[in-house]
């Protein structure tokens, strides 16, 4: 291990920080999408080579197991998981002073391995050592707990932590990524690293040399909604850790009222982008001022690709897992291949639906996926503002549902529509079979965007940062049906590689979305499912070829290579 080490530290010159990711399904560091986007992020950083060290917490506890109770109540558990059977501990560790006490820090190490045997080195940052006090040592087990407190000090370890862990263990790094505000406070350790002479600062001139830091940052920000910006307020700050910077300094940069982690990223980073071209839009016009450039999402071909559609590929293109461009000459593929591994993809989501509801899908009905963060702005009850007409739908041209997504312990709405979802399986049962499969994650999450037909996602404009599920579903052959925001404003050709809900310039229209997409399933999607199969396989091979060709998190690791860390 000591050896292992020793070759990352003198290889590696990039440290990639996130609050969650996505490494291996029974690792439960992550929730969703940002842990998902870092674990990708992670495998084509091997794959390509790009010199990366992540950093993030352990996160002992995971997110939340969920069940769903007979009522369709959310109930959460915690979902332990056993570092030891993943990872080995480090021989460092390193002390933050958090309320005035030491906390102590040790990370242990994931080594992720490639296909072609490259490997990229994974921290997970653990409190839960015998130095530290019972509440210290819960620091690092949940991720996302309750309370402002809580939050405030896994953000501190993360990003002072982070690199106090670094700099111990002997990296010599020149570029730090923050994958979302929570690492923002890494940036406090460069500015006391990069603090002026005191003999050479005059009155009312700055302490620290914001330019020094800023050439070493790069600020991806993923939340296009106000309230989902982290901010504390400095009283606590300066209760938690009140000798790290100057305050007064401090409020210049992060926000004169509030600390804003987002504000702090953005005013000490060099390079900021968006996760899509009209996310870096909707960041400009909330953050007037910034350079925000756009690198939009992208997922891991291998990962998200069901084994039936990747030896199809492997046979037609060998290199296609390092070149996924290659996937733009899609249309050359068999149509009887394609169907063939589209219905082995099926069949094992028929069969994983029966294991876990006893439910029974049938293989040649039109399926419809949905499955997101159960939260308001994603409005997963869009499907169901008609029953009625839904269930008329249904009865004209079969159709089935599957449903999945967890809502925040604290998010009321999304419970809420996660009990008024499973209410409806049990309402439409004789009309149309829907089911809500209960704790979703990465292995469901594979199932599902490689099985069902049709991919259906319904944010609120402009509130959709990016998503990919759509696009590992067309990885697969899966058509999106979506309303155009994030990555979907970007892909979409209508009619060939899926279907839009209403237009781009339409969000003043966004009631109207219900009947749009009633309209365009009623008229367009399901009658071509069952009355023009050449058609319906045309477009899951112009939904392979037009977005898994550049969809994909190789395009997205070259342009953060070329653009953001070599600037």
């Amino acid at each position: 291990m000591t050896q292992l080490l020793k070759r990352f530290i003198d290889r590696t010159h990039i440290a990639y920080f996130s609050m969650e990711i996505a490494i291996h399904p029974e690792m439960r560091t992550y929730s969703g999408g940002l842990g998902v986007l870092a674990g990708d992020t992670a495998r084509s950083c091997a794959d390509l080579q790009i010199p990366v060290v992540f950093v993030t917490l352990i996160s002992r506890a995971g997110y939340f197991r969920q069940e769903i109770a007979a009522d369709g109540q959310q109930v959460e558990h915690p979902d332990w998981w056993d570092p030891a059977q993943f990872c080995k501990p480090l021989d460092a560790m390193v002390a933050l002073r958090i309320e005035q006490r030491a906390v102590w820090v040790r990370p242990w190490l994931y080594v992720h391995t490639s296909p072609h045997g490259d490997t990229i080195p994974i921290l997970l940052l653990d409190s839960d050592l015998e130095q530290n006090l019972p509440e210290d040592r819960e620091l690092t087990h949940y991720l996302y707990s309750d309370g402002e407190k809580y939050r405030l000090k896994q953000e501190l370890i993360l990003g002072l932590g982070g690199m106090r862990l670094l700099q111990a263990l002997g990296f010599r790094l020149h570029t730090y990524h923050l994958n979302e505000g929570h690492a923002a406070f890494l940036t406090l350790d460069l500015l006391n690293r990069y603090r002026f002479p005191e003999e050479d600062v005059r009155p009312g001139e700055p302490l620290y040399d914001l330019a020094e830091v800023r050439e070493r940052c790069v600020f991806t920000t993923h939340t296009p909604v106000e309230a989902g910006q982290d901010r504390f307020s400095y009283e606590l700050f300066a209760s938690m850790a009140d000798d790290l910077v100057d305050i007064d300094e401090l409020r210049q940069i992060a926000g004169s009222t509030q600390l804003s982690m987002t504000q702090l990223a953005l005013n000490l980073s060099g390079y900021t982008n968006g996760v899509a071209r009209r996310h870096a839009e909707t960041t400009r016009h909330m953050f007037p001022g910034y350079r925000v450039h756009a690198i939009t999402n992208g997922v891991h071909v291998g990962l998200w690709t069901h084994a039936a559609f990747a030896k199809l590929y492997s046979e037609t293109w060998p290199n296609w897992h390092h070149e996924p461009e290659i996937l733009v000459r899609a249309m050359q593929l068999p149509n009887d291949r394609l169907w063939d591994c589209h219905l082995t993809a099926k069949t094992e989501l028929v069969g994983h639906v029966h294991a876990l509801t006893g439910i029974r899908l049938e293989r040649d009905i039109a399926t419809l996926g949905f499955a997101r963060r159960m939260t308001g702005y994603k409005r997963p009850l869009l499907l169901f503002s008609d029953v009625e007409r839904v269930a008329a739908i249904a009865a004209r041209h079969p159709l089935q549902i599957v449903l999945a997504g967890k809502a925040h312990p604290r998010d009321e709405e999304g419970k809420a529509a996660i009990r008024r979802l499973v209410q409806l399986t049990q309402q439409l049962r004789g009309r149309i079979t829907c089911v809500f499969l209960p704790n979703y994650d990465m292995r469901l999450a594979q199932v599902m965007v490689s099985g069902v037909d049709v991919w259906l996602n319904t944010p609120l404009p402009p509130m959709e940062a990016s998503g990919t599920s759509g696009m590992k579903a067309a990885l697969n052959g899966v058509l999106n049906l979506s309303v155009l925001d994030g990555w979907w404003a970007e892909a979409c050709v209508e009619g060939v590689n899926g279907w839009a809900i209403g237009t781009e310039d339409d969000a003043a229209a966004a009631d109207n979305h219900a009947n749009l997409l009633y309209a365009r399933l009623e008229q367009v999607v399901l009658p071509l499912y069952y009355s023009d199969t050449n058609r319906w396989r045309d477009m899951m091979r112009q939904s392979i070829g037009n977005i898994g060709y550049y969809f994909n998190s190789q395009r997205m690791m070259r342009r953060y290579a070329s653009e953001a860390y070599l600037r």
